[in-house]
C-alpha cells in the first residue's frame, strides 16, 4: 500500500516564533490523526531551526520548500541539502510552480534538485502542474508528463522508489478553484504511467485542498494525500485535513 501523506507548505508565512506557536498548538491534535497518515510541515528556511527541536524526530516530519543542487558554493541566498539535513529535514519540495514562475526553476534545475535531495537522503516532493491556458488547450497530460519525465530522467529504480510526486494544477493554487477529484485522478494516473517504476510512488494533490474536500481526493485510487497551502497555516484546520484524508 502506498504511503498516505499530508504536507503543509507554509510558503512565505510565519516567523520562527509564529512557527513554534503553531507547532505547540498542532502537536496535541496529532493524536487524533490516524497513524497511517504521514504528516509533514514545510516552514520557511528561517523557521527550520526553531521548529526542528519541537518535532524532535516524532510523528510529524520536517520538510523544506526548496533546495539547491550543489552542496556548497557561491550561490547567494541558496540553501543546500546538507544544510537542510543538519536541521533534521526529511522532505523537500522541488519544482513548485511558484519557484518555476518567480525564481526561474526549469525542468533541468528541477531534475538537478531532485538528484541532490536524493543523494543527501532527503525525500523530494516533485511538483508538476499546468496553467489554465494549457488546460483549456487540452494539453494538460502532455505538459505534466513531460515535466515528470524531465524531473526523473536517469533515476535508478531505487531512487524512483524514494520519490513523492505532487500534481498541482496552477489554476487551482490559492484561487479557491479546485480540480474535480475524478479529473485530478486521471491526470495522476497518467503521471504514474509515464515513467516506469512509479507504481508505488505516492502522488499528492495540491490546489485549494481543504479539510472539507480532502477525503473526496484521497478516495480516488491514484491520489495519496495532499500538498496543502493555505489550509496548513492554521493548526486546527491542518489537523482536521490530515484526519479527514484517511477517509
Amino acid at each position: 500500500m502506498r504511503q498516505l501523506i499530508c504536507a503543509g507548505n507554509w510558503k512565505m508565512h510565519k516567523t520562527g516564533r509564529e512557527s513554534v506557536a503553531f507547532v505547540d498548538a498542532f502537536l496535541p491534535l496529532v493524536r487524533a490523526i490516524p497513524e497511517r497518515v504521514e504528516i509533514v510541515l514545510c516552514p520557511p528556511f528561517t523557521a527550520l531551526a526553531t521548529v526542528s527541536p519541537k518535532l524532535n524526530g516524532g510523528r510529524v516530519r520536517l520538510g523544506a520548500q526548496d533546495v539547491h543542487w550543489d552542496e556548497s558554493g557561491a550561490f547567494t541566498g541558496a540553501i543546500s541539502a546538507p544544510m537542510l539535513r543538519e536541521y533534521g529535514v526529511q522532505y523537500v519540495i522541488v519544482g513548485h510552480s511558484e519557484r518555476r514562475e518567480y525564481f526561474g526553476d526549469t525542468d533541468l534545475t528541477v531534475r538537478l534538485k531532485t538528484v541532490a535531495a536524493l543523494a543527501a537522503g532527503l525525500t523530494p516532493i516533485v511538483a508538476v502542474g499546468e496553467t489554465i491556458e494549457l488546460r483549456d488547450a487540452g494539453k494538460t497530460l502532455a505538459h505534466v508528463t513531460l515535466q515528470t519525465r524531465a524531473a526523473l530522467d536517469g533515476l535508478s529504480p531505487a531512487d524512483l522508489a524514494r520519490v513523492v510526486l505532487a500534481y498541482e494544477p496552477i489554476w487551482a493554487i490559492g484561487t479557491g478553484r479546485s480540480c474535480h477529484p475524478a479529473e485530478a485522478n486521471a491526470v495522476m494516473a497518467a503521471i504514474r504511467a509515464c515513467v516506469p517504476g512509479l507504481r508505488d510512488a505516492p502522488i499528492l494533490y495540491g490546489g485549494s485542498v481543504k479539510p472539507d474536500n480532502i477525503a473526496e481526493y484521497t478516495a480516488q485510487p491514484e491520489i495519496d494525500g495532499g500538498l496543502v497551502g493555505g489550509a496548513s497555516l492554521d493548526p486546527a484546520s491542518f489537523a482536521a485535513l490530515c484526519a479527514n484524508a484517511s477517509g
